[in-house]
């Protein structure tokens, strides 16, 4: 029953922030000057812009607007590009742009905890030792990299310079992998620094915390080796921040891609918010955005309950 209120509550805050946030973002929208209608097809004649007004909701106000723009979202409906002479449903867009986001924030992730997990450890193993302080001065460094920073130096070194890889582009996995390894092999990169460097600090603090636990020098003392000690008895109590932390960031990292996918031209949702605010498509711009917020809420919401669930002691002191 406890759980069942708990995932309840869940819901309703999670509806709620969704439907403050979209409403926002529809206000700010109605706030932008000149005719929202013109904005969208310049070129177009009264007799289309009249038409357009009417479809998207336009000329109802602003809880007009909002109510057809979100009753058609519950429906399916994501609204339109629309250019001179036709439109371009978002539904389409979504279906190109959304692959390779969530190619490149799930090869970052995999990355990034692919390296913080081994450094994470030996660093807590080996506290204090020159490895330790080398690796962590070299993360505190890292971290305060923001990703396009990152991005643009390895591009300028890497593919301007050295021309060892394209500096931009993308290719389908099911198309041609090798080309598609190729072409995200630097956005990734500079995805990954900043995660590896929180996850191994995370890591390293609880290693750390955990290695002055009795029970894990009981299990010492009994002879089993420092490797299954490392990895039996404190790698797997230490892990549970490291990977809420990883679960909470799929989230964040939808909207973080945006600059990344920009400077590598990659045909994500990142770059397509940034095309519809260049192009100023107000109702696409507005859908691409609610999707992002939709998905960041909604990762962090259901990993907030998931730990809640799962650790009694998330629970108690809750109550």
């Amino acid at each position: 029953m406890e759980t069942i209120r708990m995932i309840f509550k869940r819901i309703v805050l999670l509806s709620t922030v969704v439907v403050i946030a979209t409403f926002l973002l529809s206000l700010l929208m109605r706030l932008l000057p000149g005719d929202p209608a013109a904005v969208l097809v310049p070129n177009a004649p009264e007799e289309l812009r009249a038409l357009i007004r009417e479809e998207t909701g336009l000329s109802k106000g602003i809880f007009g607007y909002y109510w057809q723009w979100l009753s058609g979202m519950l429906q399916g409906d994501f609204g339109k590009y629309y250019l001179n002479g036709g439109y371009r449903p978002v539904s389409e867009v979504l279906k190109k742009c959304l692959p390779p986001s969530l190619f490149l924030i799930l090869y970052a992730q995999i990355v990034a905890l692919t390296l913080a997990i081994p450094l994470g450890l030996i660093s807590a193993y080996k506290e204090n030792s020159r490895f330790d302080r080398i690796t962590s001065s070299v993360l505190f460094t890292a971290v305060s990299i923001p990703a396009f920073a990152s991005g643009i130096i390895l591009s300028l070194i890497f593919a301007v310079q050295l021309g060892w890889v394209d500096p931009i582009g993308y290719e389908s996995p099911f198309g041609n992998p090798v080309e598609h390894f190729k072409l995200m092999i630097l956005p990734v990169t500079s995805l990954a620094i900043g995660l590896t460097s929180s996850y191994t600090r995370l890591l390293r603090t609880d290693v750390i915390a955990t290695l002055k636990e009795d029970y894990v020098t009981m299990a010492a003392s009994k002879g089993i080796s420092n490797k299954r000690v490392l990895w039996k008895h404190v790698f797997r109590p230490s892990s549970t921040t490291l990977l809420t932390s990883a679960a909470l960031n799929m989230g964040g990292l939808i909207g973080g891609t945006i600059i990344v996918e920009i400077i590598f031209v990659i045909p994500g949702i990142g770059y397509e918010i940034a095309y519809s605010i260049g192009a100023r498509q107000i109702v696409a711009m507005q859908t691409l955005i609610a999707l992002v917020s939709f998905a960041y809420v909604f990762f962090n919401s259901t990993v907030d309950l998931i730990t809640n669930i799962t650790d009694p002691r998330t629970r108690e002191r809750r109550v």
